[in-house]
């Protein structure tokens, strides 16, 4: 389709507009958008990852605030694989290999925990096919709870635990075909 504004152009702008309850729809190239203005986000290249990461992790960024300084503990931390730096990975925002978490593994799960709530991933299970990790993590969430209950000496709660444990793994045995 061509552009409905130059009509010289490939379309690759689609703008609808809502003005009053009144729809109009425009296929444009992506030249006249930006004649128009449309493609002008306004937090667009004001807001780059590295700053986020550097903030959260309290290091000093280019053009940031430079009270903010390279926490001492990491500063002479450096992946052996590619030569990343921890105050590097803390202005890119990113790993330089595959290695660099293992380098900055210790120092970054504070930052896990700050963006997700748990440094431990805490992903979905496919319906189908996790019936039996659902049964293994059931029973490692008992074995947790058995030991609680064990330190708060509740001997006859640990006791109902202790059984819902075995009767779970039996059913992991037996191939987990039965809910949990």
């Amino acid at each position: 389709m061509l552009c409905q504004k130059c009509g010289h152009k490939n379309a690759s702008v689609h703008l609808t507009k809502i003005i009053n309850g009144n729809k109009s729809e425009i296929y444009i190239c992506e030249d006249c958008a930006r004649e128009n203005g449309e493609l002008d986000f306004p937090l667009e290249g004001k807001f780059p990852l590295y700053q986020f990461f550097s903030g959260m992790m309290g290091m000093n960024v280019p053009g940031g605030d430079a009270a903010a300084p390279v926490p001492a503990t990491v500063t002479g931390i450096q992946c052996s694989a590619c030569g990343l730096t921890y105050p590097q990975f803390g202005q890119i925002g990113r790993f330089g290999c595959d290695r660099c978490y293992e380098a900055f593994g210790r120092n970054i799960l504070p930052l896990f925990r700050r963006l997700h709530g748990n440094q431990k991933h805490m992903g979905k299970i496919p319906a189908r096919a996790g019936t039996n990790l659902k049964l293994r993590k059931k029973i490692e969430q008992l074995k947790l709870e058995l030991q609680k209950k064990i330190a708060e000496e509740a001997f006859e709660e640990a006791a109902g635990i202790r059984d819902r444990i075995r009767e779970l793994e039996q059913k992991l045995v037996a191939g987990g075909e039965t809910d949990a």
